[in-house]
């Protein structure tokens, strides 16, 4: 496959972030009738693998050429700036869901609800549970996505470093935390409660760093093998990951002795048959372009630019879903009901995508209009200066 990947913003990267920003808002309104057919039903791996790819894809994109000496500090503070609004980002949606549920509480009479997504330990010891939310080790269910990706933002210098001395040593390093962070079960813990992170940055930072070394790779004129047996091997891994969910084989032990994070089917430590799945679909979309170009769109296609402001769509994704599921609660409802739930999330986001283009443009155009205005140098013809007539020494005769 030859390179595809120019300096030119690619609309597919939008596109396919939009549709894994549309999925994480489905699937984290359980209960729904759409949630069984997003594609965390057709295999291993759900929205998230592909969130996680995608961004490391974007910050190759974004960061990855101009990682060179003279640079890196400046950018390195840009990249933990981001990691800083993402930190304030997933404090805000915390509390912002607390609230969601403790009005609802307060408003239908439903205590219980003060129970649900892991707000109870909030209720039961509030200093421990508000010290665990500052720090980051307590993190109310559907609201852990943006700390674990805040993480690995501050990783990304270390990671961009890597690959400046190569592609083939950041795999390496990274897939090395990786299988020590499964194997040794290392992560950050949780406080007040016991356990570690739903989603550990030392596990996710592997996926993370081979959307960044795949980037690097194609944008620099490298070509991803395309076999027929490559292709082969990545669809059945699919249709395999398709059955064994579907039927379902969930019970079957393949484990063979070895460590979970090989054989099992663990999100928290990323285990290998998660990653091969996201990555087989990867590979099929990059092997055969015509299943990418699908995807390719014009600069104002609505998944594009929904696309284009992942951050404050993930954040309103995050607060709609957490409306939706609290109505889900009251109203369990049926299929018009959750028709209307999720049509509402979704066309919300979309119209919030819109409102933050045109303030996008908005802003472009006044920038351009306060632009200075370099004056031009205007070349001026003298002619020269005509001698005065001698006056008459004593006036006219």
């Amino acid at each position: 496959m030859t390179n595809t990947i120019t300096g030119k913003r690619d609309s597919r990267i939008d596109v396919f972030r939009a549709l894994a920003l549309l999925t994480i808002f489905i699937n984290h309104v359980p209960g729904t009738i759409y949630e069984n057919f997003t594609h965390k039903n057709l295999g291993f791996s759900d929205a998230t693998e592909a969130f996680v790819l995608i961004s490391g894809m974007a910050i190759a994109l974004a960061y990855g050429n101009k990682f060179i000496s003279g640079n890196r500090l400046l950018l390195s503070i840009k990249m933990w700036r981001r990691a800083g609004v993402l930190y304030v980002s997933h404090m805000m949606t915390t509390m912002v869901t607390i609230a969601i549920f403790a009005g609802a509480a307060i408003l239908f009479s439903r205590p219980e609800f003060l129970n649900q997504i892991n707000i109870g330990p909030l209720m039961e010891k509030p200093a421990e549970a508000m010290t665990g939310l500052v720090i980051l080790g307590h993190q109310l269910g559907y609201n852990n996505i943006l700390s674990m990706y805040g993480v690995l933002l501050l990783m990304t210098p270390a990671l961009l470093l890597l690959a400046r001395v190569g592609l083939p040593f950041l795999l390496a390093v990274s897939g090395a935390v990786w299988l020590a962070a499964g194997v040794f079960h290392i992560a950050p813990s949780n406080f007040p409660n016991d356990g570690v992170w739903f989603l550990n940055p030392f596990s996710w930072q592997f996926l993370f760093a081979i959307g960044i070394a795949g980037t690097i790779h194609v944008r620099n004129g490298g070509e991803i093998p395309v076999r027929g047996w490559m292709i082969a091997l990545a669809a059945g891994y699919l249709l395999l990951a398709l059955v064994w969910v579907r039927w379902p084989l969930w019970g079957v032990d393949i484990s063979f002795g070895l460590p979970a994070v090989l054989t099992g089917f663990d999100k928290t430590f990323l285990s290998l048959p998660r990653l091969l799945h996201i990555l087989s679909i990867v590979y099929l979309l990059a092997a055969i372009p015509a299943l990418a170009n699908l995807a390719r769109t014009a600069h104002d296609h609505p998944l594009a630019i929904l696309g284009r402001h992942s951050l404050p769509i993930f954040i309103a994704g995050t607060l709609l879903s957490m409306v939706a599921q609290v109505m889900k609660l009251v109203n369990p409802g049926g299929f018009w009901d959750d028709t209307l739930l999720i049509a509402a999330g979704i066309v919300a986001q979309f119209a919030f995508a819109y409102y933050l283009e045109w303030l996008s443009a908005m802003k472009q155009k006044a920038r351009t209009n306060a632009a200075p205005v370099t004056a031009q140098p205007v070349k001026v013809k003298l002619e020269p200066k005509a001698e005065p007539k001698p006056k008459p020494a004593f006036g006219t005769v």
